[in-house]
């Protein structure tokens, strides 16, 4: 019985130690894509209900780096760089070049949304799988919209990389610790991201959900938005997942979010 019983402790011992190291390395690191050129009047194009009257807040343009074990995925794409006043000084490729990575070691590149403002620098990753809000796809490849340009993306829609249309949530890596998250309302296809980091707690990366803290607090709506109501129920689910996780939530576009993250090239995990 004993003999049985030190067989079954020591299985169990290396069934966690198994476990333990199959379980990936998760990083969180922020890549500067850009920063408006002033402080923007937020209350001309940011809120549909005339709210923010007379203030100005600093945008920015962030990318993401999450580093999953051996492999990688990059979080928007940012300003292109010669996107004028809010172009970035230094480009994804420079600032991968940093980490000692290239472009080739980037598993997925995820889309926010279509916007011009988050795919500048797509064309950098062809060898990267593409995974972008089916209904973002649709506008891009079935559907004329004006605010969704489809030539960034003819690499991909020509067939000359991989790439999915995410419906709904994507469990990016399997295992639950990157999830897009389907947020539509800004855009038709509008996704959110999750990421679970060890120390730091979970992760909510907005997307265009909320553009600064006062328009995610007071749940506005830009009078660009291509549909209100989704908006709305956007934000309610975002915030019940935020609250249920007790996640950090960072405003992609808000200066005053950079903080919540290491300084590059440092990153959180």
């Amino acid at each position: 019985m004993r003999n049985l019983f030190a067989i079954l402790l020591i299985a169990a011992c290396l069934s966690g130690s198994a476990g333990a190291q199959t379980s990936p390395d998760i990083t969180l690191a922020r890549f500067d894509c850009g920063t408006s050129n002033a402080p923007t009047d937020v209350g001309i194009r940011f809120t549909d209900t005339y709210a923010y009257n007379g203030l100005k807040v600093q945008i920015v343009y962030s990318c993401y780096l999450i580093k999953h074990g051996d492999d990688y995925m990059v979080w928007d794409a940012g300003n292109a760089m010669g996107a004028g006043a809010g172009a970035p000084k230094v480009s994804l490729i420079d600032q991968l070049a940093r980490l000692k990575l290239t472009p080739r070691q980037i598993k997925f590149i995820g889309i926010s949304h279509y916007h011009g403002d988050h795919i500048g620098q797509i064309g950098s990753f062809p060898d990267s799988t593409l995974l972008i809000g089916a209904r973002d796809w649709d506008a891009l490849t079935k559907t004329p919209n004006p605010s969704a340009n489809p030539a960034p993306f003819a690499h991909w829609i020509t067939g000359g990389g991989k790439f999915e249309a995410v419906a709904q949530d994507k469990d990016v890596f399997g295992d639950g610790s990157v999830v897009m998250l389907n947020m539509p309302g800004h855009t038709p296809g509008h996704h959110s991201l999750l990421v679970r980091l060890k120390n730091k707690g979970p992760v909510l990366l907005t997307g265009d959900l909320a553009h600064f803290r006062e328009n995610y607090d007071g749940d506005g709506v830009p009078t660009f938005n291509t549909d209100r109501t989704e908006t709305l129920s956007s934000f309610d689910r975002f915030k019940k997942i935020a609250k249920n996780l007790k996640a950090t939530v960072i405003i992609q576009h808000d200066e005053r979010d950079i903080a919540k993250l290491p300084p590059f090239p440092a990153a959180a995990d």
